[in-house]
């Protein structure tokens, strides 16, 4: 689409001059003779730019400029005048203008500022169009969830990816946080350059500096060759060090090195090698009880903890369930759902488990119920834990009827009963109620609601 721009000028003959100059450019222009003309114009319609004298009747150029900033924040506005004010030049820029031009202007100065006051209002209108989408959609470079809890860490993915600052990400065991790693590094300047993913603690300690650094040939025994580490394998893009907490004491000092000076050298070699990679880490322990305890170096953390991001267990977003099922159910169907993929006895069985293995143990529940039925997932076909908590056992074992029993109503029961008991334990209190059964305080509340049990208050 053409840009829009607005001339307002109470001057007739810079009007058309600068109309015609702009269909000449290839933009849609329209003109008004003042200011109120102008912003009855805004009021009905949206323009890109607005290139504005300064001196006019009534309402004069700087009152138009903070009107239009109020009523269209992201519409560029180029001031112009015939006068040489300074003072009015600094007030322009303060209430948001994008430029100032002194009248007489060459014709190809005010084109280039025209192009580049265009440009950037149509950058600043994209990024806002996409945060919006991003908010709204389910899914952020495959991390799905619509929760709020979810919205606020792919708003802060999209805060902390233009810059090269270190990210560490925390968060329980299979809360996706190598997802959250590849997101920062594909929404960054460094997409095009490689992503490189290392385990800590799966490297044996031995190991662990030639395969961050690399080796020259003969360094050690089994070194037939040179071999690049994992750092010039990342070089202009992104290493991600997951499990950070297990590196070694030492390795966590050679680290710290490569992180202030920006170089390494090869094991058993003498060039330096600078480096230019950003550094994510990730870690389901606590770090900071670590530096406490001296296993972890404390100049170490706070190197990489530029910026921290905590994953939420799923247990505290269970509203991500659904989509996360049916992303789940594509990718082990490789079909798209025509129907019910899920009971609702079965949906409901999980959104009352309490998920210690995360969206990990969600998706080999997935996995595994589908291959016993590859049309929905039942409630026959989920493990048996997803019925039985922690803290309930029967000593003596369980018996069912000749009968049979209605297993449901059961649980659902024992569920109300426990959530009563914790209440009247801590005098109502739920969120030490909540800690008392060792679930979220969100968890908690979701129960009580489903029994009609919520009040509302803490």
């Amino acid at each position: 689409m053409k840009a829009r721009v607005l001339v307002v000028d109470d001057e007739l003959s810079m009007r058309e001059f600068l109309t015609i100059l702009l269909e000449m450019e290839g933009y849609q222009a329209l003109s008004a003779a003042n200011a109120e003309q102008a912003l009855k114009l805004l009021s009905d319609d949206l323009f890109d730019l607005i290139i504005s004298d300064v001196q006019m009747p009534g309402l004069n150029g700087i009152e138009l400029l903070a009107r239009v900033k109020a009523m269209s924040p992201d519409t560029a506005v180029l001031m112009m005048t015939a006068f040489s004010a300074a003072e009015q030049a600094v007030e322009a820029m303060k209430l948001g203008a994008y430029d100032y031009i002194a009248k007489p202007f060459k014709v190809d100065e005010i084109k280039v500022l025209i192009r580049n006051a265009l440009e950037k209002t149509t950058l600043k209108r994209e990024n806002t169009v996409l945060k919006q989408t991003v908010l709204q959609r389910d899914s952020f470079y495959g991390i799905i969830g619509s929760s709020p809890r979810m919205r606020e860490i792919f708003s802060l993915i999209q805060k902390v990816a233009p810059s090269s600052s270190s990210v560490m990400i925390l968060g329980e065991s299979g809360t996706g946080k190598e997802l959250v790693a590849r997101a920062i590094h594909n929404c960054s300047p460094r997409s095009k350059k490689t992503f490189v993913a290392v385990n800590c603690g799966a490297i044996p300690e031995s190991l662990m500096e030639s395969e961050l650094f690399g080796h020259k040939k003969g360094a050690f025994t089994g070194a037939v060759g040179d071999r690049p580490g994992l750092f010039e394998q990342a070089e202009g893009g992104t290493l991600f060090l997951d499990e950070i907490g297990e590196l070694p004491l030492l390795m966590q000092t050679k680290l710290l090195r490569v992180l202030q000076e920006r170089e390494f050298r090869r094991v058993g070699g003498t060039q330096v090698h600078k480096c230019d990679v950003r550094i994510l880490t990730a870690s389901n322990r606590d770090l900071q009880g670590q530096v406490k305890e001296g296993t972890f170096r404390e100049d170490l953390f706070y190197r990489i903890n530029v910026v921290q991001i905590m994953l939420p267990p799923l247990r505290e977003r269970i509203e991500d369930i659904p989509q996360l099922l049916e992303s789940f159910f594509k990718k082990f169907t490789s079909a798209q759902p025509t129907g019910e993929i899920i009971t609702p006895t079965a949906l409901k069985a999980l959104m009352n488990h309490s998920f210690p293995g995360n969206i990990r143990e969600l998706e080999n529940i997935v996995e595994r119920s589908l291959i016993l039925d590859s049309t929905c997932i039942l409630e026959k076909n989920l493990p048996a834990n997803i019925f039985s908590g922690k803290s309930y056992s029967a000593s003596g074992g369980v018996e069912i009827p000749e009968e049979g029993l209605a297993l449901e109503p059961l649980l659902e029961d024992l569920e109300k009963q426990y959530l009563l008991k914790a209440l009247e334990r801590t005098h109502g209190a739920k969120k030490k109620a909540a800690e008392l059964l060792g679930m979220s305080f969100r968890s908690f509340r979701y129960r009580l609601a489903k029994f009609g049990l919520d009040s509302g208050d803490e």
